[in-house]
């Protein structure tokens, strides 16, 4: 199917946000700034911006953004409902514009998932590469399917549970390529990376929960995804500013102060830095941008699409992290492994290769269990069921929200 240039529009729109959420998150771990005064007056020392936790109200802020989508395309409903009405004035009468509340209590909960899962990723995110990141975030397939299976009796046919296995096999060359790397430089930063994968893991199982909880409590209400994910940003950025950063705030930690997370710092790190203000800049809007194209995209064609981009996506990562190391700045980026890159090299195929068969992009017909599913019994994918929209039956519109 040949795309218009709206369609590549969308489609270029996306990859290059959703590349630009993941580069501008590694940035801001990367930046060395001054933060908070020391006690007595004492001048603030330089060191990382290392606030996983003040970067998920960043995201929480993005999402929110989405919300100014939602009322501008309600406005547009309402115009074209006026129009009809004064069309049909002396016609057949025509059905009420049904627009529900913005606010809704139900959005608190997928929000609790949102919150862990992208901050346990971020965390990880601290201890490895931005293009390893970006890979092991591709085991949510894995535990969706899980999930989906356990909580929505969902059927996983051999295609499926293969794609989940390779999958399984990719992340583990991905992993050990990071941890043999740093087992050259420091056995300390080892334990950090092998901490880091495995918090990014975790932070997927959250994620992949939160895709079950939207379509168990959300897809059934009809939502429109623009208003999940705006109204699920809104309650995050309640939930930390309220509860989460000043509980934080008062746990014993390394950060400045003492403190677990100190937001004050992050603020003082932001304001001493225009660098460091891009990057959260570029953030909060690549976040809100990836939703918005995100959407688009699945409904302008399909969730398959989406499937694609997000596999360029990951090598779009990673060889944009390599230029800027040796392109712009060593502080920045990342470096080619000569000795272990290879590994992640095999690790991505085979994440491709898992993901492709797990959304049956490709299937092998003379092999019995993975043979192409018959058009009459067709149904979507586990991931992409659990995450399809909620506009239309056939609409197949991911509800998108976190750093996704």
């Amino acid at each position: 199917m040949a795309l218009s240039c709206v369609q590549w529009l969308l489609v270029l729109g996306m990859l290059v946000t959703g590349s630009i959420n993941t580069l501008s998150k590694k940035a801001q771990n990367d930046s060395k700034v001054k933060g908070v005064p020391g006690p007595n007056g004492t001048e603030a020392v330089e060191h990382d911006f290392d606030h996983p936790w003040f970067q998920t109200v960043i995201m929480f802020i993005g999402e929110m953004c989405c919300l100014i989508g939602l009322f501008i395309q309600r406005k547009r409903e309402r115009d074209q409902f006026r129009k009809q009405i004064m069309q049909d004035f002396n016609q057949e009468p025509i059905e009420a514009l049904q627009q529900g509340r913005v606010f809704q209590f139900i959005f608190a909960v997928p929000t609790i998932c949102d919150l862990f899962g992208t901050t346990l990723a971020g965390i990880g995110l601290l201890w490895v590469n931005a293009s390893v990141w970006q890979m092991l975030r591709g085991s949510i397939i894995i535990f969706t399917g899980i999930l989906s299976k356990i909580f929505l009796k969902r059927k996983l046919r051999g295609i499926h549970w293969t794609g989940m296995v390779v999958t399984m096999l990719g992340l583990v060359l991905v992993g050990v390529s990071s941890i043999f790397n740093e087992e050259d430089n420091d056995k300390k930063d080892v334990k950090k990376s092998i901490l880091g994968i495995v918090l990014i893991l975790a932070g997927q199982v959250v994620s992949s929960s939160q895709m079950i909880i939207e379509e168990l409590f959300l897809k059934k209400r009809k939502f429109p995804p623009l208003q999940v994910v705006g109204m699920e940003g809104t309650f995050g950025v309640f939930f930390m500013v309220a509860l989460v950063l000043p509980v934080l705030y008062f746990i014993p930690g390394d950060q400045p102060g003492g403190r677990y997370e100190n937001s004050i710092d992050a603020l003082y790190q932001i304001y001493n830095s225009p660098g460091l203000l891009v990057f959260c800049l570029l953030y909060l809007f690549s976040i809100a941008f990836y939703n918005y194209f995100g959407l688009a995209v699945t409904k302008s064609l399909t969730a398959v699409h989406r499937t694609l981009i997000d596999a360029c996506r990951t090598i779009m990562v990673w060889l944009v992290s390599l230029f800027i190391h040796y392109a712009v700045s060593k502080d920045f980026g990342e470096p080619w492994d000569n000795t272990y890159g290879i590994l992640q090299v095999d690790g991505f195929f085979f994440l491709m290769i898992g993901t492709a068969l797990y959304n049956e992009l490709i299937s092998f017909p003379w092999i019995p269990c993975l043979r192409p599913q018959p058009p009459e019994e067709a149904s979507p994918t586990p991931q992409t069921a659990s995450i399809q929209g909620t506009q239309d039956s056939d609409e197949r519109t991911p509800l998108l929200g976190g750093d996704t």
